[in-house]
């Protein structure tokens, strides 16, 4: 059985409904006028609430545009297995093509990017939504290619995602290119030949020089030369004269 928990006494109930709203509204805004002209005025206005119930969920306008975009970051893409690299691929490209190309993420995006040159707490935030992103990506993707033996388990996933999104990226969000027909399909084909390629695999250790053989002793030290004495000096014996006898200079 069930218990309903409740609220510890003195603590505000947060209406959901009232979040998702305002939440929506930080998109819409910062789609429109961008981080720096956005505010909390002009987020409530949009969301239908006042200013309160928006400093009652986040202190000022950063932590409010961080929270937005770390909850959007932690949303895990679904990827449908097709049972194929090369089928998976264009799905993905597909889904991140109608995403980059939404009017929302094509005017948010590179205002954050262009905000996060300034901002370091939000290159931080952006840096880790990527990171989630590709690790969901890697997970997912490349692990069923590695199960069904369509790549190698040794593969350099950090390489193979940005070689899976980084083309198609930077075309949509950074020189805004448009993608021709038939361009997804034949970008799939040529990043699943290239996350085969055998260039995808760390390189193997570099091999060790040969042991010499056991009965080859290693060479002795030469010998220090000798070092050369002097010649050592005779001296003669000195005798005694017997009693009486004269001696003369």
């Amino acid at each position: 059985m069930t218990q309903n928990k409740r609220a510890p006494a003195g603590a505000a109930v947060l209406r959901g409904d009232i979040t998702s709203a305002i939440r929506a509204a930080v998109m819409q805004e910062l789609a429109e006028v961008g981080y720096g002209r956005l505010s909390i005025e002009g987020v409530a206005r949009r969301a239908g609430v006042g200013k309160t119930a928006v400093y009652r969920r986040w202190s000022s306008k950063l932590a409010l545009v961080l929270d937005v975009v770390s909850d959007l970051a932690v949303r895990k893409m679904p990827l449908p297995d097709t049972g194929s690299l090369r089928d998976d691929l264009e799905i993905l490209l597909q889904i991140i093509n109608q995403v980059l190309k939404h009017r929302l993420a094509s005017q948010v995006v590179p205002d954050l990017l262009a905000e996060a040159a300034r901002n370091p707490q939000i290159a931080e935030t952006l840096q880790q939504a990527l990171r989630a992103n590709q690790r969901n990506v890697a997970d997912q993707l490349l692990g069923r290619a590695i199960a069904r033996g369509e790549l190698s388990p040794q593969i350099d996933t950090e390489a193979a995602v940005d070689l899976i999104i980084g083309p198609l990226y930077w075309r949509l969000a950074i020189s805004r290119t448009r993608i021709p027909q038939g361009h997804l399909p034949r970008l799939a084909a040529v990043t699943a030949a290239a996350l085969q390629s055998e260039l995808m695999s760390p390189p193997p250790p570099a091999p060790r020089p040969p042991a010499p053989p056991a009965s080859e002793a290693a060479p002795r030290p030469a010998a220090p030369p000798a070092t050369e004495t002097a010649p050592a000096t005779v001296v003669p014996p000195v005798t005694t004269p017997p009693p009486g006898a004269t001696v003369t200079a």
